[in-house]
């Protein structure tokens, strides 16, 4: 069974540093695309950063120059570097993975996801 494990979030002041790991486990077919999503109380969720199997990266302009997607293929982790953080920042986390054999047939896997919290 897949699972998608994250880890990293925390309380942290206005201008501190968070790590985001996301671990995949349990499947032994490609991963190819992994982002990460935000989701602040009462609102939608909304995508902050991509990262394809080769490495090409994009992020949300509301995170630009302050986030940065990584990955280890080797590991099946995707990491968000997260700097000059600021109270709008603060949400739930969440990790996708699309997974399967081939690009165009994929799946999305979800993780539980990870608080953020900036205080002002």
């Amino acid at each position: 069974q897949v699972q998608l494990v994250e880890s990293g979030g925390g309380l942290v002041q206005t201008g501190g540093s968070l790590r985001l790991s996301c671990a995949v486990s349990g499947t032994t077919l490609s991963i190819f695309g992994m982002d990460w999503y935000r989701q602040a109380p009462g609102k939608q969720r909304v995508w902050v950063a991509g990262i394809s199997h080769s490495g090409i990266t994009n992020h949300a302009q509301s995170v630009e120059g302050r986030f940065t997607i990584s990955r280890d293929n080797a590991k099946n982790t995707v990491y968000l570097q997260m700097n000059s953080l600021k109270p709008e920042d603060t949400a739930a986390y969440y990790c996708n993975a699309k997974i399967g054999i081939w690009a165009t047939n994929v799946r999305d896997y979800w993780g539980q996801g990870t608080q953020v919290t900036v205080s002002s």
